[in-house]
Parts: structure tokens; C-alpha cells; sequence
């Protein structure tokens, strides 16, 4: 019985199933989409299905919907509907002539079904013969390939090419001259020889389509993935190495190779300048992403379709763009590994980081406490690095760091604060008192201390000018507190949290910011059998290599040795952790200022009692005392008035060390 043409038609739309099954996986009810990826890299869920009675293909991530003819025509790149048609029927073994009884085949097995290799015929000696021919061609010089890339490919041609397969099934399909390209031993590339052959006898792939020239993966030269054999070619032949996909379609097989064995070097994606080359290479860009692949996507066919038409019509700017422009920094490297060595170890390889780092200061200056004096002694303000700042209990350590925090939040610069001891609330109600004392006037009775700004009780008490203040102050404290981040401590902030929130910081915001950690004593121990001094020197190495790596100030709060309470403040009131005196950039003591002309033995002037005795004066007299400078002066003091009841302090002058050798070298200057 012969059966028509649109029966024909119908049974091979029908076989939509058995080609997805072969060209992609299921995962549950649902395809791996072969035109998108959906349900590989980022997209995980897959999103293609077929209808009901499985003759059209609909995927849900990318929105393709169609039958097998629209489908191979969208995987395979071909436009012309009736090239589609064709193509499928090649697939699929069917005749497309009404005569033939046999319709279609009871055996629909598509081209390109994976048998094993055992089943495949092996093609060597039949490559050996088309390439003793390939004299007999004008072809690869017409496409611009010479002798040494014909002999390594072992290109070929056949002047009365036949296919195998068709051969093999009874049929005497028509002889044409054919270039041969293999794939692999089991696989090749026919290529109609004559430019002016019909549209039948375009390229057709012999045995399941191949990458081509896989092995470029395992060289460190940079491989540039192109569509075609002939342009991964055209790459080789101008000095570069080269793999192509061989159509569209096997972009997945290529995202496969990449997961099984990445490449060794730099992948440079350049497919086709089509819609469907365009398509395919940000998929494979997508896939390459996901899997951690370092590639480049670059145009090396110019304002060519393809690179092979680049390079037969501007051989010389195609040469040039292959090896100047991606190539030439490898050419001098035999091995990638001593290439690497050198950057990451030589000093002459960082000269260049170090000249730009030069250049990249000049747009990121210090940034000022505002504290004019402290700012004059810190080379204007703060650097990258440690900075340690210590104290005696109660003498105002944690209002001066942050003050010093909101007159940088003034700036518009984010500062980063992890409170260990006190609460977000109690913070902000010492920045807000501190506000209310600069903005009374001369009412200082109206000024609130924290108590004050936090007690709901005393708000019903106040008067009219009182509560205005009040609001005037937390409006003046909105104006910069954008730039404020309080972290509050209960025991469970180490100092890798501290740098795990510092770089979310930096990557959700784009901010490199001021670090303030209150104080470092308390922060979580990194190993609980480990002792104090332990815990705190590994917090202070953390913090010194966390401000050298993200490139930004880290100010530590610390407590003092007790036998050091009633001493002039030295170096010797942090031996507890030796951390502290070695890793910090700038180490910083305030103590009040009659401590400083301490004399006698043990450098002692003053009790205990004394010592509460300067507690109760109003303003204390506070020295702030730099112990050291790692890229400065060291010694220089600055004078405060502190009021603790509004956890202020008033900068009041600058002490200076008198009979110093460094005095012949002041005011000579800043940086030099």
C-alpha cells in the first residue's frame, strides 16, 4: 500500500519523542531544554515538554514551540523550510518520493543515535586515501588553509563521494565531490567541494556529530570555541588552537566536555555573527559561569559571518586579531604553571599593582576623624590598617570611638560598628545626647544625657524647647546615620564574623568601610581551650590581615593591664597580648592628663583614690597618646575636654615631645 505524502509527514512529526530522548535527557515529566539549558547551570529546574499527542515541543523557560521541522531547524540553524524538511527525512531515513512503496521505514532511527563503538565503522583508511587526493582540489586554498594544516587534520577529498550509510541501506544515492574533514575515526564532515553545488549537497555529517579538534582542551595556549570545522581551521592556520562545535546543536555536548574535562587554559567563545551563533554562545557563556570556567567572549570574524570568511577576505587583520589581540601573552610561555609562579612572586610582576595603587591613591585620600589635631599627627586621618586603641575602665573609650564614627558618617562614609557590650539602642542614645549638648546653646540644662534621651517617663516632664531639641538632635542624627551599621555582640560575633559581614558589606554596597569592634577582649573566642591572651592575639592577627586584604581602616578597642591602671600609658600597659604591640599600624592611649607627668619609682604619681578623684572633674583633662606610628611620628599627644555626662570630647590642643630626636625632621612636610 503506498501512503501519501502527508502521512509520511506524520509519522516522522510523531517520532518528536524519540529525538528528544536522543539529543537530550528527562528529568521527570519535564526536558532538559536543548535549545536553552533549562535544568543545566543556573536554570535547574527543566522547563520542556511535549503536548498530548506529542507532535509539538514547548519549553516554558525560552518559549520555543514547535514541531520536529521547527525544532532541528532552530538546533541545526537552518532557516529554509524546505532545507528543514530534508533534513529531518534525512534523519530519519525516509524517502520523500510517493512512488516508494515502502513509505516510511519501520526502523526510524535518527542520525545521529549514539551505537557503540564496537558497531562503528572506523574511516582511517578510507582518510588515507581522500588525503593522498587533496591535491586534486583548489578547496582549501580557496578557503585559506595551506599544506601543514591539511597534513595535521589529515583533510581530504573525495571526487565521487557517496553515503555510506545510504549505501549501506541498498540505496545508490547520487556521487558529488566532497572534502573530507574527520571528527574521529568513526566520524567525519562532507563538505561539497564546489561552491556552486545545490543546496543538497551542503555539509553532511557522517556517523553522530563531533566536537571538533577536542584535544585543544589539554594545550595552554588559549582555545577559541568557533561553530564550524572550517573556522576552528581557519584559526589553526594563522597560529592560533581552536575547537569547533560543529553545529549549534552540540553546544550541550561541549558544556559536557567542559564539566568532564575543563580546559586547561583560556576558553575564547566566537561563534558565528547569526542569530543562532549569538544564541548558543551565551548559553555556553551562562554554562561556563556556573561552572567556574574562565573564557573571554570575543568577535574574531569581524564584520564577517564567520571566521573562515574573515580570514579568506582579510587574512592579514584576521592573523593580527588572532594572535595580537588574545595570543601574544601567551606565546612566550612554555608552561602556564611558571607563568603563574611569576605573577604571584616576583616583585618585578607587581610593579605594575604598585605603580597603579600610586595612581588609585590620588582618588582615595584619608579619611578624617575630624579631630583636627589627631587628623595632623595620623598624616590626615585614617589609612588602610590597624589602629588600637586602649584605655583604662571608664575613661571613655567606646564615646570617643564613636564619636569619631559619626563625624566619618558625617562624611558620607559608611562605618561599620560591632558593639560586644553595649546595646544598638544605648549607642544611638549616646550619639543623640552628644547632639543635644552641641546644639543647647547656652541652655546647657535642656542638653539630655542618655538616661535622659531613653527614659519615656522624663519625656512627659519636659518643656516645649526641651522635646524640640530632642527631635531637632535624632533629625540631625537621621541626616548621616544612612551611613552607620550597628552589629550588637551576645557573645556569638568572632572576629571571622567580623570579616564575613565586612565583605558582604563591601559586595552588597560598593562601600569600603570603617570597622570599629568594642571591644576586642570580648569578642567569641576562635578556640575555647585556648587562653585569653591566645583568643585575643589570633583576633588582632585576623583583624590586621582583614584590614590588608579588603584595604580599609579597622579600629580595636582594648582594655589595659591592671597593674598599668596608675602608670603613665606605655606600650608595657598591652603586653598581655603581644598581638597588639606588633600588629597594629598605630596604637593609641588616652589616659587624663596629669598621668603624663608621672615621675618616681614604678613611673607612679597617683592612687587609686586619686584616680576616682579625676573621674568626678567636669570636664575631665584627657590625654590622647600615640604609642605608635608605623608610618609616623611617634609620642605626639592630643589634648581633650571630655564631658561623660553627654559622651563628648572637645579636641583642646597638641602636646609635643620635647628634646626628641625627631624634633629636627618637624614641619618638614607630610607623605613624602
Amino acid at each position: 500500500m503506498q501512503i501519501t505524502r502527508d502521512e509520511t509527514k506524520y509519522a516522522v512529526k510523531s517520532r518528536l519523542e524519540e529525538y528528544l530522548n536522543i539529543i537530550t535527557t528527562k528529568k521527570g515529566k519535564q526536558y532538559v531544554c536543548p535549545i536553552c539549558g533549562s535544568g543545566t547551570g543556573k536554570n535547574k529546574t527543566p522547563a520542556g515538554q511535549l503536548n498530548k499527542d506529542g507532535q509539538i515541543y514547548h519549553c516554558f523557560s525560552c518559549n520555543f514551540h514547535g514541531d520536529i521541522f521547527t525544532l532541528v531547524g532552530q538546533i541545526e540553524g537552518i532557516t529554509d523550510e524546505s532545507e528543514k524538511f530534508k533534513r529531518v527525512y534525512e534523519m530519519f531515513n525516509v524517502s520523500t518520493d510517493n512512488k516508494n512503496k515502502k513509505g516510511v521505514s519501520n526502523s526510524l532511527t535518527p542520525k545521529s543515535t549514539v551505537v557503540h563503538a564496537d558497531e562503528r565503522p572506523d574511516y582511517m583508511d578510507y582518510y588515507k586515501k581522500c588525503h593522498a587526493r587533496a591535491g586534486e582540489t583548489d578547496y582549501f586554498a580557496f578557503r585559506g588553509l595551506g599544506q601543514a594544516v591539511i597534513d595535521k587534520f589529515m583533510l581530504g577529498y573525495d571526487p565521487g563521494w557517496q553515503s555510506p550509510k545510504a549505501l549501506s541501506e541498498g540505496k545508490n544515492p547520487p556521487a558529488s565531490p566532497r572534502i573530507i574533514i574527520p571528527t574521529s575515526k568513526q566520524s567525519y564532515v562532507a563538505r561539497a567541494a564546489d561552491s556552486n553545488s545545490e543546496p543538497k549537497f551542503k555539509a553532511i555529517k557522517e556517523g553522530t556529530s563531533e566536537l571538533f579538534n577536542k584535544k585543544a582542551f589539554q594545550v595552554t595556549d588559549p582555545v577559541f570555541i568557533v561553530e564550524g570545522e572550517i573556522d576552528a581551521l581557519s584559526v589553526i592556520e594563522v597560529g592560533g588552537q581552536s575547537m569547533a562545535l560543529g553545529s549549534t546543536g552540540n553546544k550541550n555536548k561541549f558544556i559536557e566536555l567542559c564539566k568532564s574535562e575543563p580546559p586547561k587554559s583560556l576558553v575564547i567563545l566566537s561563534l558565528d555573527n547569526d542569530d543562532a551563533g549569538r544564541k548558543a554562545q551565551a548559553d555556553i557563556a551562562d554554562a561556563l559561569k556556573s561552572l567556574k570556567i574562565d573564557f573571554l567572549e570575543a568577535n574574531i570574524s569581524g564584520w564577517y559571518k564567520d571566521p573562515n570568511e574573515h580570514l579568506t577576505n582579510a587574512p592579514d587583520a584576521f592573523k593580527r586579531i588572532v594572535n595580537e589581540d588574545y595570543m601574544q601573552i601567551f606565546k612566550n610561555e612554555t608552561k602556564i604553571e611558571r607563568k603563574k609562579y611569576i605573577n604571584e612572586t616576583s616583585v618585578t610582576s607587581k610593579l605594575e599593582d604598585f605603580i597603579g595603587e600610586i595612581k588609585k591613591s590620588v582618588d582615595t585620600p584619608a579619611i578624617p576623624t575630624n579631630f583636627t589635631e589627631l587628623d595632623n599627627i595620623l598624616d590626615d586621618g585614617l589609612y588602610e590598617g590597624l589602629y588600637i586603641l586602649g584605655a583604662i575602665s571608664s575613661l571613655g573609650k567606646t564615646s570617643f570611638v564613636l564619636q569619631i564614627a559619626d563625624q566619618i558618617a558625617q562624611q558620607r562614609q559608611d562605618v561599620l560598628i560591632f558593639s560586644l557590650e553595649m546595646a544598638r539602642t544605648e549607642l544611638m542614645a549616646k550619639s543623640i545626647s552628644r547632639i543635644t549638648f552641641l546644639e543647647c546653646g547656652d541652655n546647657i540644662n535642656n542638653a539630655k544625657t542618655v538616661r535622659g534621651i531613653t527614659s519615656g517617663k522624663r519625656h512627659a516632664s519636659y518643656s516645649r524647647e526641651e522635646k524640640a531639641l530632642i527631635n531637632d538632635s535624632i533629625n540631625k542624627y537621621a541626616s548621616y546615620s544612612d551611613y552607620l551599621f550597628i552589629y550588637e555582640g551576645i557573645g556569638d560575633i568572632c572576629v571571622d564574623k567580623v570579616r564575613e559581614i565586612t565583605e558582604t558589606h563591601i559586595k552588597v554596597t560598593g562601600n569600603h568601610p570603617v570597622v570599629i569592634i568594642d571591644y576586642l577582649q570580648i569578642l567569641a573566642s576562635f578556640e575555647p581551650k585556648a587562653t585569653d591572651k591566645q583568643n585575643t592575639d589570633k583576633a588582632v592577627f585576623e583583624l590586621k590581615r582583614m584590614s590588608r586584604d579588603l584595604k580599609i581602616p579597622v579600629i580595636g578597642v582594648s582594655s589595659l593591664n591592671r597593674e598599668n591602671y596608675n602608670s603613665n600609658i606605655s606600650m608595657t600597659a598591652f603586653k598581655e597580648s603581644g598581638a597588639i604591640e606588633y600588629s597594629s599600624d598605630v596604637l593609641i592611649g588616652l589616659q587624663f592628663e596629669a598621668m603624663s607627668d608621672a615621675i618616681g619609682e614604678n613611673n607612679t604619681i597617683v592612687t587609686s583614690e586619686s584616680i576616682n578623684r579625676l573621674k568626678r572633674n567636669y570636664p575631665r583633662k584627657i590625654e590622647l597618646k600615640i604609642l605608635k606610628n608605623r608610618n609616623g611620628v611617634t609620642g605626639d599627644s592630643v589634648t581633650f575636654d571630655y564631658y561623660p555626662m553627654f559622651n563628648y570630647f572637645h579636641e583642646t590642643g597638641k602636646k609635643v615631645i620635647e628634646n626628641s630626636i625627631l624634633e629636627p625632621i618637624r614641619g618638614k612636610g607630610k607623605r613624602r
